[in-house]
């Protein structure tokens, strides 16, 4: 199901009795109007069925918060909303406490996302999103969202989406994004985070665990504003783990940029390794990136690979990637890394990885790791 990618509705507003209705009907309560009585100023609707979510999400207005008993739920068709919050009446959805909830799309129909979000001020939190035919979770357009603590897992393409002209001020916190493969196209397309075909400034990843996926751990594949990328961790990326015999997943850990896209992005204190292609690189790219202090250990192919752009690359780690420290172009900035004259490689405390695969930390941080840690204060990943 191709969804458009056009600029959504900016504003939408409920009658008195429609938000009653609204309220009372999910198992909400009803908290009162705004001043000018178009709208519920907070609703808090707790649903336990997969049609009292597809009704709340369907009807969420600003000020909606919508808690998800624990369980599975498989809706019918994609969950979405053109719905708008504001910066004081944030739009909500949650998983109720502590409890468990897995967003399953194992019942949609070939190519539907499971969720698509196409408004401003969204907080989505605490939940999985699996077995979609396609993308797991799309935000398109959107200003202002809290992306945390979620799970987009086994997707039929990329499990997390940002797309959209208007994409701006998102946070994207605390994701595991895994085991996404796209069949149709023999996994070219499936990412553990896409930020692609949009613009938008002020969006930030930071705390993703970007692994075994199809085809690449990050994706910016045409974004032409700047994104920030921290704390995060891609790898395993790119291997045929579905015994496909056509298999084209490329396999970068972090791809930054592709399509004619110039953009400065920033990337610090992230990790790549195990993947099937480079751990960074600019997929032509030519715009003045910023990289500082990022490992990439143990790749198929680069650690870094900047050969046409005018990245600037400072106290970053190569180590045992098979093509090589780094490919950099004459236009590339380097100073301070282990390929640099002048500068030692410090020694990982340890190269078992395991740990990195842990649970995370009570608050949804990274797990504690020593992991291609080195307890150097100038050069590579800190892994936290």
């Amino acid at each position: 199901m191709r969804q458009s990618i056009g600029r959504h509705r900016r504003t939408r507003t409920l009658s008195i009795a429609a938000a009653v209705a609204v309220a009372a009907g999910a198992g909400g309560v009803y908290a009162g109007l705004s001043n000018n009585g178009a709208e519920a100023a907070a609703t808090t609707v707790t649903v336990s069925s997969t049609a009292q979510l597809e009704s709340a999400v369907a009807s969420a207005v600003a000020g909606t918060t919508i808690q998800v008993r624990g369980g599975t739920y498989q809706p019918a068709k994609t969950l979405k909303s053109t719905a708008n919050g504001t910066a004081s009446a944030r739009i909500t959805l949650t998983a109720y406490g502590s409890e468990k909830v897995r967003i399953d799309g194992s019942k949609l129909a070939d190519g539907s996302w499971l969720a698509g979000i196409y408004g401003d001020y969204w907080t989505v939190q605490n939940l999985t999103f699996q077995n979609s035919p396609a993308q797991g979770f799309v935000a398109t357009s959107s200003v202002g969202g809290v992306f945390q603590n979620l799970v987009t897992a086994n997707n039929g393409d990329s499990g997390f989406t940002l797309r959209g002209d208007g994409t701006t001020n998102n946070l994207v916190r605390n994701l595991d994004s895994y085991g996404n493969y796209d069949a149709a196209n023999h996994g070219q397309n499936a990412d553990g985070i896409a930020v692609k075909f949009g613009s938008g400034t002020g969006n930030k990843i930071t705390g993703a665990r970007l692994y075994n996926n199809a085809d690449d751990g990050l994706d910016l594949w045409q974004f032409s504003s700047p994104v920030t990328i921290e704390h995060s961790w891609a790898f395993g990326n790119g291997k045929n783990r579905w015994n496909d015999s056509a298999f084209e997943g490329n396999g970068n850990g972090f791809k930054l940029g592709g399509g004619g896209a110039s953009v400065a992005h920033s990337v610090n204190n992230n990790a790549a390794w195990d993947n099937t292609l480079h751990g960074f690189t600019e997929n032509s790219n030519t715009g003045a990136m910023l990289l500082n202090r990022n490992t990439a250990y143990a790749n198929k192919s680069n650690g870094f690979y900047f050969a046409t752009g005018k990245a600037r690359l400072a106290r970053n780690l190569a180590v045992s990637n098979g093509a090589g420290k780094a490919k950099l172009g004459g236009s590339t900035v380097s100073a301070a890394n282990n390929w640099d004259s002048g500068v030692t490689t410090p020694a990982f405390r340890s190269t078992d990885a395991a740990t990195a695969y842990g649970a995370r930390k009570s608050d949804g941080s990274l797990p504690a790791t020593t992991f291609l840690t080195t307890g150097s204060t100038t050069i590579g990943s800190t892994m936290n």
